[in-house]
C-alpha cells in the first residue's frame, strides 16, 4: 500500500513523499528543495532511497545535490535528459518501470513542457506523478517542445483509468478554472468543480488529487470534442484536435 504525502513549497510547488510501509522504501519527486523533505522523513521515520525527477527545471530538481548527499538515495530521470538532471544514477526510458517496495512505476514519455519530461504511474495505487505535463483544468507551458508534441503526450494520459489519481506538481487549479470557464462556460462540470476549487483555496487547502475522470470532464486541453469550447476557439471543421489543443494553449498563454 502507498502511503503519499504532500508537501508545499515556495509559491505553488508540491514535493510528494512516496511510502511503501511493507518495505519501507520511500521515494521524494520532484524535490525543489531539500529541507521540508528532510524534515518529514525524519518526523515519519523514513529513509529516502529515491528521486523521481519528472524533468530538468529547477523548482522541480533543486533539492537534488542536497538530498542525495544527506541520505545516499539513487536518483532517477529521463534518459534523454540525464544531462540536466542533477545527480541521476538511474536514466530510464519510455515504458521501463522503477519499483518501490510492491508498487511498480511504469515510465511514460511526455515531451511538450520540455522534451525529456517523463511522467510516473503506478498502476496499482490508481496515482499518475505528472510533473509539469498535466494539471488540474490545465497542461504545461511549451517550452521547448511543440503542441503537437503536447497534444500526443497528453493522449497517452488519457487513455488512463478514470480513476486514476493525478499528482501534478503546481497548486494551478483555481486560475486554470478562471480561463477553463472561458471557454466552456455551460459546462456543469466544470462549474461544479471551479466551485469546489473555491472552497478548499478558501481554506488553503489543495486541489490535488485530481482524477483522470474529472479531468476528462473539466479541462480544457483535454475537451478538443467538444461543441462548446471549439467554437470557442473558432476551431474550423477541417481542423484536427491537435490544431484546436494549439488554439487552447495559445489563448491560455495569452489569458
Amino acid at each position: 500500500m502507498l502511503t503519499i504525502a504532500c508537501l508545499s513549497v515556495l509559491n505553488d510547488n508540491y514535493i510528494y513523499l512516496l511510502h511503501d510501509a511493507s518495505a519501507q522504501k520511500t521515494a521524494a519527486v520532484d524535490p525543489a528543495l531539500a529541507e521540508p523533505v528532510l524534515k518529514m522523513l525524519k518526523e515519519r521515520g523514513w529513509q529516502l532511497d529515491y528521486i523521481f525527477n519528472t524533468h530538468h527545471h529547477g523548482d522541480h530538481v533543486g533539492g537534488n545535490l542536497q538530498l542525495k548527499q544527506a541520505t545516499g538515495c539513487k536518483i532517477v530521470g529521463a534518459a534523454a535528459d540525464g544531462a540536466r538532471i542533477p545527480g541521476i544514477d538511474i536514466a530510464v526510458n519510455e515504458d521501463e518501470q522503477i519499483q518501490l517496495g510492491s508498487c511498480n512505476f511504469k515510465i511514460i514519455n511526455t515531451p511538450g513542457h520540455t522534451l525529456g519530461h517523463i511522467v510516473y504511474y503506478c498502476a496499482e495505487s490508481h496515482a499518475l506523478f505528472c510533473g509539469d505535463t498535466l494539471f488540474s483544468l490545465g497542461c504545461g507551458r511549451l517550452f521547448e517542445g511543440t503542441a503537437e508534441q503536447m497534444w500526443h503526450s497528453l493522449q497517452k494520459l488519457k487513455a488512463l483509468p478514470g480513476d486514476t489519481r493525478i499528482y501534478c506538481a503546481h497548486e494551478y487549479t483555481q486560475a486554470n478554472g478562471r480561463f477553463a470557464l472561458t471557454l466552456e462556460a455551460d459546462n456543469p462540470d466544470l462549474q461544479r468543480r471551479t466551485r469546489e476549487v473555491a472552497a478548499l483555496r478558501e481554506q488553503n487547502r489543495p486541489t490535488l488529487p485530481s482524477t483522470i475522470a474529472l479531468e476528462l470532464a473539466t479541462n480544457p486541453f483535454l475537451r478538443e470534442h467538444s461543441s462548446s469550447l471549439r467554437k470557442a476557439v473558432a476551431a474550423h471543421d477541417t481542423e484536427t484536435p491537435a490544431q484546436v489543443f494549439a488554439k487552447v494553449r495559445l489563448l491560455k498563454d495569452r489569458f
